[in-house]
């Protein structure tokens, strides 16, 4: 079988294995009042459950950075092992009787090995995808984009009123999902495996500016993504009363989430033509204005608004699998990997402060006015990146 006829399946498997995978990150969250309340312990709970899968993947990822995992080892097998071990965290809170730490154990262990599964998903593409890999990714990330969006849809429609339904078939389907890549998708054509163990690598990776510069306008994406995300709730609830109307949350932010995985492969083609670099300025620039406008669009008849929101929820998520392209394309072949997971890892910590930022401001000033300062992020990757342009 030539490398051609295998290309035209194995991007395919990969969007449907990460998929499955990361199901257990993103189905995971629309079960956690009903982990929350099995405890005792209520609410008060819940945000520890929440971010504890952030830190375990954050973790995980500086972990397999650091080691070089993906880079020293098959990566279908790192992806298939951490399916495996992500799947049996999740499926031990299925358990009758389950305490806080087990909770907190099994969440920040899913997210852990989570870090075996996306970051490394994008790296088994590279090793696939020397031309057109910004498309590549581009559907890849959208698999990612549109798991983010499943739980609202699951809450929705009330398709999660048994959370024990909802553990059983995201445990399954990871298994699944892991077992196909380690059968279905070897190890690409391009990769290049490193021999030894390099603990300067990270170091090493950027004192290439050009990474550097990919690495960056990452970050700046992801100090506004994940927050963007979260308060996509709030914001329509906002609207609601505003406006008084009544505008599902749940399904609306489904909506807007959602449309980003459209943009991402939409982005993706694009890329093919115009290169990951210009896709990835354009979406950060209109993600950014968007930021600056919000004020403004809180303003707007509900059904505008709406429209507003969902053309930021594209922007938003259409460079992120060209940043992710970028750095691949800057880092040595033989630590693709190794870039991939630290970009990873660092972008996933800035989440967390851009979260914890709205949602300290959404107690003390306006909620129309919190999102004008995610637009932080997007000015600061747009500065680094059109100091140089790539090629």
């Amino acid at each position: 079988m030539n490398s051609l006829t295998r290309k035209s399946y194995i991007l395919p498997l990969l969007i449907v294995s990460q998929f499955a995978c990361t199901s257990l990150w993103f189905a995971g969250n629309a079960i956690v009042d009903d982990l929350a309340l099995k405890t005792g312990l209520g609410n008060s709970i819940i945000g520890y459950v929440l971010s504890s899968v952030q830190l375990g993947f954050i973790l995980g990822t500086l972990v397999f950075a650091l080691l070089m995992i993906a880079d020293r080892f098959s990566p279908s097998k790192v992806f298939a092992i951490c399916a495996l071990f992500a799947a049996l965290c999740n499926f031990s809170l299925l358990a009758d009787t389950i305490t806080k730490w087990h909770i907190l154990g099994a969440r920040f262990g899913t997210g852990f090995f989570l870090a075996g599964i996306y970051p490394v998903g994008m790296k088994i593409a590279s090793d696939y995808y020397k031309d057109g890999l910004g498309k590549a990714l581009g559907y890849l990330v959208g698999a990612l984009v549109l798991g983010t969006a499943f739980p609202f849809l699951i809450s929705g429609l009330n398709w999660g009123s048994n959370y024990q339904t909802i553990l059983q078939a995201t445990s399954i389907l990871a298994l699944l999902g892991g077992l196909v890549v380690v059968i279905f998708v070897p190890n690409g054509p391009y990769r290049k495996q490193s021999s030894k163990l390099k603990l300067k690598a990270g170091v090493q990776l950027f004192k290439n500016p050009i990474f550097t510069k990919a690495a960056i306008g990452y970050f700046g994406h992801m100090w506004e993504l994940y927050a963007f995300w979260a308060f996509t709730p709030l914001a329509i609830k906002t609207i609601n009363n505003i406006q008084n109307t009544n505008y599902s949350v749940p399904i609306f932010t489904f909506m807007v989430i959602a449309l980003g995985a459209v943009s991402c492969a939409v982005g993706g083609s694009f890329s093919k033509k115009h290169g990951s670099y210009k896709v990835a300025v354009i979406a950060l620039f209109i993600s950014g204005l968007c930021c600056f406008l919000s004020p403004l669009f809180f303003k707007l008849p509900a059904l505008f608004f709406i429209i507003s929101w969902c053309i930021w929820g594209m922007a938003v998520t259409a460079d992120s699998p060209q940043f992710s392209s970028l750095v691949a394309q800057a880092a040595p072949t033989e630590l693709k990997g190794t870039g991939l997971t630290l970009v990873n890892s660092i972008g996933f910590a800035i989440s967390i402060l851009s979260i914890q930022l709205l949602a300290a401001l959404a107690t003390s000033i306006n909620a129309s006015f919190i999102f004008l300062f995610l637009g932080i992020g997007p000015l600061i990757g747009l500065f680094a990146l059109l100091k140089k342009k790539y090629n």
